[in-house]
């Protein structure tokens, strides 16, 4: 400021001291930092409710069938490998994959596998929803246990053998696989992360379970208690009905 606009100032009027404006930390070291914090909370959480422990050997009978469960929108690229994937388990298998109007050209292709020996293959007339899917795959389950798998191949359905166990082996009617709790989650984005355990905590502190991935695909259940359940949600509200609606039983 000048000397001539010094002197015009009323007196008793005090200037503060310029000090230059803090730069703000680049996006990505935002972001960085919070991964960094989340990667903490997540291993308090898994000290806190996991107890890792090395799995007993187990024997699948030799009469169990899985249902297992496939809903289809638009994954032509991924869909053969799945079905390859699930009929390659150590047990027998019905996969049943139910589409929901694809558009991409998948309906197409699985019109060319229909009637192949353990596939049943459903089309819906529309468009209705993940929920809606599930719930028609659930109702032509014939197998002793159900479990969901996605198509896109986010999950390995070769995890489906650990996922049943618990189911096949009389300890628990319902069994949710897990991103976290053996620290695969890596491949998640952060905010993905982020949002899960927000929903994941939100369902905890209502149905009272401790549950580490809520919004997990890798979900099985005993067939009759599946049935039961009278589940309404057509789109992603299915994970936190199903789930909800499994803590109330």
């Amino acid at each position: 400021m000048s000397n001539a606009m010094l002197n015009d100032v009323p007196a008793g009027v005090q200037f503060m001291p310029f000090v230059p404006a803090l730069e703000r930390p680049p996006y990505a070291d935002i972001v960085s930092r919070a991964e960094r914090k989340l990667a903490e909370i997540e291993s308090l959480w898994e000290l806190m409710d996991i107890e890792e422990q090395p799995a007993a050997p187990f024997e699948m009978p030799k009469d169990l069938r899985v249902s297992v469960v496939i809903p289809v929108y638009n994954e032509k690229k991924t869909i053969f490998d799945v079905i390859a994937r699930v009929k390659a388990l150590p047990f027998e298998t019905e996969i049943i994959v139910v589409d929901d109007c694809s558009t991409d050209g998948t309906r197409g292709w699985l019109e060319t596998v229909r009637g192949a020996p353990g596939l049943k293959l459903i089309l819906k007339k529309e468009n209705e929803g993940k929920g809606a899917a599930l719930r028609t795959g659930f109702a032509a389950a014939t197998g002793h246990v159900v479990v969901v798998q996605d198509a896109d191949l986010e999950y390995d359905p070769r995890d489906i053998e650990t996922v049943i166990r618990p189911i096949v082996a009389g300890e628990a009617d319902v069994s949710y696989g897990s991103r976290y709790f053996y620290r695969r989650s890596g491949d998640l984005s952060f905010f993905h992360r982020l949002v899960n355990r927000a929903l994941t905590t939100a369902s905890n502190l209502f149905t009272g379970l401790r549950l580490t991935d809520m919004e997990t695909c890798h979900k099985a259940f005993r067939t009759n208690v599946i049935r039961e359940l009278p589940l309404k949600q057509n789109r992603f509200g299915f994970e936190p009905e199903v789930t909800a609606k499994l803590a109330r039983r």
